[in-house]
């Protein structure tokens, strides 16, 4: 290996990227030095450009590919490199498999000390593009300018997505390989109408402009959702703008606004105005145990898997190892909507589903009564406040707990109850192993754990679910 320097930057000759790293990277290894480089497949022959350098670790930035990887394909997404998403798009998806099955396995044994010798193969999914039912696109007055790009002063900005770690320019997105048709069309009719007619796109160092963000969302059933989220309450701006939106997309069965004057993006604290049509989607998912298909209303705040078909696979996981005979009480933590509530409900006794969004709860009560479900209870709170002795005893000792948590898993108090109660098997799903692995090896002593299966909703993302089954000693 050459390496050249100059007194300005390092280059790296002929090194070969060793492996996948973490958050979509890739690792070059160099004399006990880690070299995290984007935008590379393993086994790829690279010049790089060391970045940034620390005394363990280093990071890197591809110069050239001299010699390609076996691994390695053409990218479908002409954005690939500098819109942040869709990391491993230039790596065969067989791969993409392998790596995430490993990365699941490296976080329970390395952070958890766990037994992994049940884990199953990882289950892709079988679409990899155009998988996703909901994209949050941003509206930016400042658009990322390209390498060599040259922007004119009166340049009115873009609406797609934030470059990678820069929080106030946009990337203007043409095309985007991860949301069915409309999508596209809708964003780009957006775009075009606030540029024909002088909206201004919003400024978030200085909290000026107009149109904030554009949230698209679709289901199975052919349903669609808008969200126009404006930083002002302009009629003459809004109201003919959602006309537009609304005569030229028939199909939205849900437009929707949101007024946010905010410094931050977040809308779930703020109200949600029905422009045209009806206040929410409407999802379809098969019963495990057969029969009519499960239904599940989704409206503007609601979470729902954003790949509607790997969500029936993950659940269905679930369900076996939850190992349900009809007279269990199941706990379903952080039930959301309540959608895995509901999906086991026919094969249990009762379940009790928790969550903190109060109109989560109220999703998951009125798609219990859609789905003419009788068995399932649900309560909002904060889940460490509401696990109490009390609430166990007014609601039944869990046989089963199902949970789902947030990326940054359960908190200690939850685990602890958990602990306290015992019920008779666990099963922990996450969106981050590496939490997951924490929490769980909180429960070795009193737990075993059983078969493990990584799931894979977002293809051409580093990002992987996981679930594990925890049997009492």
């Amino acid at each position: 290996m050459k390496m050249s320097k100059t007194k300005q930057e390092i280059i790296m000759h002929d090194v070969r990227v060793s492996d996948a790293g973490a958050e979509g990277m890739a690792i070059v290894r160099d004399e006990g030095m880690v070299i995290f480089v984007p935008h590379v497949v393993p086994g790829d022959v690279i010049d790089l450009k060391i970045i940034k350098k620390k005394k363990s670790y280093a990071e890197g930035r591809v110069v050239t590919v001299k010699e390609p990887s076996p691994l390695r394909v053409d990218p479908v997404c002409p954005h690939f490199g500098v819109c942040g998403g869709c990391k491993w798009q230039t790596t065969r998806y067989e791969s993409q498999l392998q790596f995430k099955e490993q990365q699941v396995r490296d976080n329970l044994e390395r952070l958890g000390h766990l037994d992994t010798s049940g884990m199953q193969p990882i289950c892709g999914s079988e679409k990899i593009y155009y998988y996703r039912n909901k994209l949050e696109f941003t509206c930016s007055n400042k658009r990322w300018r390209n390498d060599g790009e040259v922007l004119a002063d009166d340049d009115p900005g873009a609406i797609g997505f934030h470059a990678p770690t820069v929080f106030d320019k946009a990337i203007p997105i043409e095309h985007c390989a991860l949301q069915r048709d409309p999508s596209n069309q809708i964003r780009i009719a957006v775009r075009d109408y606030a540029f024909s007619h002088g909206l201004p796109l919003y400024d978030i160092r200085n909290h000026s402009g107009f149109l904030r963000n554009i949230v698209v969302r679709c289901s199975s059933t052919g349903e669609w959702m808008v969200i126009v989220i404006v930083a002002e309450e302009r009629r003459e701006w809004l109201v003919p703008l959602m006309e537009h939106l609304k005569t030229l997309f028939p199909e939205v069965t849900s437009l929707q606004y949101i007024v946010n004057s905010k410094y931050n993006d977040s809308y779930t604290d703020l109200d949600v105005v029905t422009y045209h049509g009806i206040d929410h989607i409407t999802e379809e998912m098969p019963r495990y145990e057969g029969g009519a298909p499960l239904r599940y209303r989704i409206n503007a705040k609601s979470f729902y898997q954003t790949n509607s078909e790997q969500a029936y696979r993950l659940y269905s996981f679930v369900a076996q190892f939850a190992d349900l005979r009809g007279s269990e009480t199941v706990y379903d933590l952080y039930t959301g909507a309540g959608t895995i509530a509901q999906f086991v409900a026919g094969m249990c006794k009762k379940v009790v589903g928790i969550e903190y969004v109060e109109e989560a709860i109220a999703d998951a009560k009125a798609n219990a009564a859609m789905n003419h479900i009788e068995n399932c209870s649900f309560y909002a709170g904060d889940m460490a406040k509401v696990l109490t002795d009390e609430f166990i005893a007014a609601n039944g000792r869990p046989d089963v707990v199902i949970t789902d948590p947030p990326r940054a898993g359960m908190h200690e108090k939850v685990v602890q109850q958990l602990l306290a109660v015992r019920p008779e098997r666990i099963v922990y799903v996450s969106c981050n192993p590496a939490t997951q692995a924490r929490d769980v090896a909180m429960m070795v002593d009193a737990y075993t754990v059983g078969r493990i299966q990584p799931v894979d909703m977002f293809p051409h993302t580093q990002h992987v679910e996981n679930v594990i089954e925890l049997l009492r000693r």
